[in-house]
């Protein structure tokens, strides 16, 4: 009987690597095709975007990542949203995110926003958690008032927004929100494309 069971453990752990592996390998030749427009030269912004903020949520450093990216090329201010308690990791930031969705109590937030009211664009950006907006985003939109202000949300993600967007329009309130972009973590090796990616979408921007 004992032998049988650790057969069937085994067979259970193949399964498990090599579903593993072939999603890991669909999401590199994925990622790979999607970023090859964005591979040569350096696009430059021929867009000017008015007084931009940038407002963020990172845990990991890639939302991080690419909000500094946007500052850099809008000349923008940028605001970090933090919580006023420390996220757990591992684990116990996704049983406990999965609680917070399902109940709507979310962490709490430091919110010293700034004026809205200043700045002609305001980017959003938030990793995505349980194929939604992470919780401490949805923490800032439930409190934030945009005014009628242009607001443009960005995600990054390992491979899927999920309803993400769907929640954003659902939750900024009072908000113009313009095209969204989504960015999936992927490895140095495609700074040089990622950089162009933003660069196109900035330019694409509907901001009249």
């Amino acid at each position: 009987m004992l032998k049988y069971s650790l057969y069937a453990v085994l067979l259970i752990t193949v399964i498990v690597l090599a579903g593993g592996g072939f999603h890991l390998t669909r999401l590199y030749f994925k990622n790979k095709k999607e970023m090859a427009p964005y591979a040569n030269g350096g696009i430059k912004i021929t867009k000017n975007l008015g007084k931009v903020l940038v407002v963020y949520y990172s845990r990991s450093g890639n939302t991080k990542d690419i909000a500094q990216r946007i500052r850099q090329k809008t000349n923008a201010d940028i605001y970090e949203i933090k919580t006023r308690d420390a996220m757990p990791s591992g684990p116990a930031l996704y049983l406990g995110v999965k609680k917070q969705l399902k109940s709507g109590v979310y962490p709490k937030i430091i919110a010293d926003f700034p004026d809205f009211s200043s700045y002609d664009l305001i980017f959003v950006g938030s990793p995505v958690w349980w194929y939604t907006l992470s919780t401490p985003v949805l923490s800032f939109l439930k409190q934030a008032d945009f005014k009628g202000k242009k607001v443009v949300p960005f995600l990054t993600q390992g491979s899927n927004a999920g309803h993400s967007i769907a929640d954003f329009k659902t939750n900024a309130k009072n908000a113009i929100i313009l095209k969204e972009r989504e960015f999936n973590n992927i490895s140095q090796k495609y700074n040089n494309a990622v950089d162009n990616k933003i660069s196109v979408w900035l330019n694409e921007l509907d901001i009249n």
